[in-house]
């Protein structure tokens, strides 16, 4: 099966995340996050041939990603018992879960993997979350942590598969489009996949979604070419942001129905988008949020010159010691 493919719609999908599952989303987790500003440029100014670049700038949302969106809409939407919330993350997802738990006033646990950064590491404690670290991948840090809620009745927050956080992520997407409009294509990281299904549950085939993963972190590729989710083997320069072993639930439909290609993306061109932003903008991103530029500068996405091109830089929870660009080409 040919990764890339296109992938018609048809009539008898049932999706589990709706448009209008992210409309009542934005509606409710208004004034518990931002409005990240859209950033629009033309292509030259990155030495990308295309009309415009939009970059979404998500790394500037509460808690230094996009994810503070879906955690908030899971702890708005249900209740949430005296012991708190609990979460499994390679670092992002904690820190949204422990952020929106301080502003609501919620006690909150957090799993890590050891392979979680020590920035991530420092910005959970100084939120006030219990961090726990436990087995060298996500999937081991998401065992214990589904073992804990079972014995605590803490609600239960995932990193990507649950509906709200999934819809709350695809309000960012409505931001884009309420902003400037429709462009031609938008390309999103992925990792379990919250991000890429609501993006492609918001625009629902009317505009080109393509999915970037590093090429040591497959999720998506590895199940469009087996027609199914499977596990894949993690690792890579962006594995503790992108470091899901298998796409989510929630996500695989959407991308079934709405989700044009899936691309990857080598970590070398990562490094240098990443660099690019931070030398041209003075954008500090994660490798997770320089997948998109990457995949246009390394050729692995080649839009038409005429079109506008959104990217989501998704997050900024890094070390920034990293962007020092001495010796770098």
């Amino acid at each position: 099966m040919n990764p890339s493919a296109e992938r018609p719609a048809t009539s008898t999908d049932v999706l589990p995340v709706t448009p209008g599952d992210i409309e009542a989303a934005a509606r409710r987790i208004t004034g518990h996050v931002r409005r990240t500003p859209l950033l629009r440029l033309p292509g030259a100014a990155l030495g990308i041939h295309v009309a415009e670049i939009w970059l979404k700038l998500e790394q500037l949302q509460r808690g230094g990603s996009f994810k503070a969106r879906g955690m908030f809409n899971r702890m708005l939407a249900l209740p949430i018992p005296a012991v708190g919330v609990v979460v499994a993350s390679g670092g992002n997802a904690g820190i949204a879960v422990a952020t929106a738990a301080q502003a609501l006033g919620v006690r909150c646990e957090v799993y890590l993997p050891e392979n979680s950064t020590a920035a991530k590491r420092a910005a959970l404690a100084a939120l006030g979350a219990a961090v726990q670290v436990q087995g060298a991948t996500y999937a081991d840090a998401l065992a214990a942590c589904l073992q804990r809620q079972a014995t605590s009745g803490a609600l239960l927050m995932h990193a990507y598969d649950q509906a709200e956080v999934v819809a709350g992520a695809g309000t960012l997407a409505a931001e884009i489009e309420h902003v400037a409009g429709l462009p031609e294509r938008v390309l999103v990281s992925v990792g379990g996949g919250g991000l890429i299904g609501g993006v492609a549950a918001w625009f629902a085939g009317r505009t080109r979604v393509e999915a970037l993963e590093p090429v040591g972190s497959p999720t998506l590729h590895a199940a469009r070419e087996a027609g199914r989710p499977v596990d894949v083997v993690v690792g890579g320069l962006a594995a503790d942001a992108l470091g899901a072993r298998r796409i989510g639930t929630i996500a695989w439909p959407l991308c079934q129905r709405h989700v044009a290609a899936a691309h990857l993306v080598p970590d070398a061109a990562i490094v240098a988008a990443q660099r690019l932003l931070w030398r041209e903008l003075r954008l500090a991103v994660e490798p997770a949020a320089a997948l998109g530029l990457a995949a246009l500068a390394c050729g692995a996405v080649q839009p038409a010159a005429h079109e506008r091109v959104a990217l989501v830089l998704c997050g900024a929870n890094f070390d920034p010691a990293s962007l020092n660009t001495q010796g770098a080409a």
